[in-house]
């Protein structure tokens, strides 16, 4: 599985959305599933997908589908 795919896939769990619905246009709040629980749902997925320990600030500032993808370089993560 590509890593963008294991990245789609945390959304797509985390939040029931369903094959083939866009995710890509996704901000915190948009969607009632995205509130500060699940929040924290979809960062402990990608933890565990990635193997990563994201440090607060980035948790934080995770708000949205192309702001994450931003902050995984961080982590030397390319979804690309």
């Amino acid at each position: 599985m590509s890593k963008k795919n294991k990245y789609d896939d945390a959304f797509k769990e985390n939040f029931g959305i369903k094959e083939g619905d866009p995710i890509e246009k996704l901000e915190y709040n948009s969607i009632p599933e995205w509130d500060s629980v699940g929040h924290m749902g979809l960062i402990a997925s990608l933890e565990d997908k990635f193997e990563i320990m994201m440090e607060m600030d980035d948790i934080v500032d995770f708000s949205s589908y192309d702001e994450g993808i931003k902050i995984l370089k961080k982590y030397k993560i390319e979804l690309d």
